[in-house]
């Protein structure tokens, strides 16, 4: 594990208000005075800085050194400050030392100089609580993971040439390929790799180095042909990257496991060009800019009433595709496979006549064909606990917070593509729960830079850093004081 500002989870920081641990803001002074104050630690003072809601316990004294294994209530104070200082997902702090927290206790420790070993003694206690630490940052001579998962992103935009650039070592071409990502996107250009660049690494407003929307070219033209032959793109290739070749590259990225950003980058055109890309299938239960590209053509010749054109394939848009599969000499199964799709925007088209489409209504949430249900999803999360927390995992052995929800919905036959705590904010096609209060089980639930799976009961089932493992643990106010949203799947 690395430092958790890389993590898919970890979008911002905040100050959390339950645990009252003293953290000073590291963006201003004026802001740091509003914060309760931190002992400086002197050779002859405390290990630790008297924190509010941190008892001294007798009979549970706080251990001279925090290191990997160690249970103790002042462990939540420590994990508190790395995510306040971006060194640690987002998360509600536990009392246990694991292997993600000594992660990012080695990452800071490389950042500031100290020795790399991950136990927290009080040189590297003190560093961390004082009012000076700085947030994480990297530039040019660092080596280590984070630098690896830094590499590969800026690979996957195209700022980087070619995979073999990916070293975990930050040399000149990374930091060139830094400044030139920095300019592209209006940064101040320094080559470091800081708070407002690795925000923007994970950002949905990021601009990439490579083929994107407006380009013509005949590398366009080659992809979208593949595109097209996958059964993705519902017109004619033409070697312009215009809104229906964004859609079709998103569907294609959502089938086949890869980040969902609408972007020809490398990893996208090596899967394309696979013999083991997955081709395009459409069902019920599906959402997106893909299925209303289909319900046109449906409405098109006549088979799908014009009011259906939801996005959600529901249950009468199953029935106009079986209709016109039936007309057009296809196999009647209410699915958009290759066939149905080539058939269905290419010519010779058989049309419904003049019986308007068909009629019906759209079903809303995220019930599927054959699906389980929020008691299924549920049994599927709990399959999965004690499986560790690992950063960008999407399972099925080990998770981060986003892929854990993301695997999870699949796995209940709810058709949903990777998307990371930030990306969840702004789903938009399930439900959305505005009041913490409201949620219940079988919903998402999205806080500052985390998101689980509401268990009922006052539960909530996540994979989460702090425990570093997917655990089942209680809605705490924790959750309610960084409720951002909800997402309804099912009903």
């Amino acid at each position: 594990m690395t430092a958790a500002c890389l993590s898919a989870c970890n979008s911002e920081s905040g100050i959390n208000k339950e645990t009252g641990v003293a953290t000073p803001s590291v963006a201003t002074v004026s802001e740091a005075k509003k914060e309760q104050s931190v002992n400086i630690l002197t050779p002859g003072g405390l290990l630790l800085p008297d924190v509010d809601n941190v008892p001294v316990l007798k009979d549970n004294p706080i251990p001279e050194f925090l290191r990997n294994g160690v249970e103790h209530p002042v462990v939540a104070s420590l994990q508190e400050r790395l995510m306040n200082l971006g060194f640690m997902d987002n998360d509600e702090p536990t009392k246990y030392f694991g292997n993600v927290t000594e992660a990012a206790v080695k990452t800071y420790q490389r950042q500031n100089g100290l020795v790399q070993d991950g136990i927290v003694g009080p040189e590297t206690l003190n560093s961390i609580m004082s009012p000076s630490a700085k947030y994480y940052a990297v530039a040019k001579g660092v080596q280590g993971e984070d630098i690896t998962r830094i590499q590969n992103r800026l690979y996957e935009l195209g700022y980087l040439a070619n995979a073999g650039q990916v070293s975990g070592s930050f040399g000149d071409e990374t930091e060139v390929a830094v400044q030139k990502l920095q300019e592209v996107n209006g940064l101040n250009v320094d080559g470091k790799v800081g708070r407002q660049t690795i925000n923007l690494l994970y950002s949905e407003e990021i601009r990439p180095n490579y083929l994107t929307y407006g380009e013509k070219s005949d590398v366009v033209l080659a992809c979208q042909q593949r595109l097209k032959a996958l059964g993705y793109l519902m017109t004619e290739p033409d070697g312009a990257y215009g809104n229906d070749t964004v859609t079709a590259v998103k569907q294609f990225q959502s089938r086949n496991d890869l980040v969902v950003d609408g972007y020809l980058g490398p990893s996208t055109r090596v899967a394309l060009n696979s013999s083991e890309a997955q081709p395009n299938g459409m069902g019920l239960g599906e959402q997106g800019d893909s299925v209303t590209k289909i319900q046109q053509l449906l409405n098109k010749y006549g088979y799908l009433a014009k009011g259906n054109i939801t996005g959600y394939y529901g249950e009468a848009t199953e029935k106009a595709v079986k209709e016109f599969q039936s007309r057009n000499g296809l196999s009647s199964d209410g699915a958009v496979g290759q066939m149905t799709l080539s058939k269905l925007s290419g010519s010779g088209v058989k049309s419904a006549g003049s019986s308007g489409g068909s009629g019906g209504n759209t079903v809303k949430g995220g019930t599927v064909k054959g699906g389980s249900g929020v008691s299924g999803l549920l049994s599927i999360a709990r399959s999965k606990l004690g499986s560790p927390y690992v950063w960008g995992a999407k399972g099925s052995g080990s998770f981060d917070c986003s892929g854990f929800v993301y695997w999870s919905l699949n796995q209940a036959g709810v058709r949903q593509s990777y998307i990371t705590s930030s990306g969840w904010r702004n789903v938009g096609k399930y439900t959305k729960i505005s009041s913490f209060g409201s949620l219940q089980a079988g919903d998402i639930i999205v806080v500052s830079g985390h998101v689980g799976i509401v268990a009922g009961g006052g539960k909530v089932i996540d994979a989460s850093s702090s425990n570093g493992r997917v655990v089942e643990r209680s809605l705490s106010s924790w959750w309610s004081n960084n409720f951002i949203c909800g997402w309804r799947i099912f009903g």
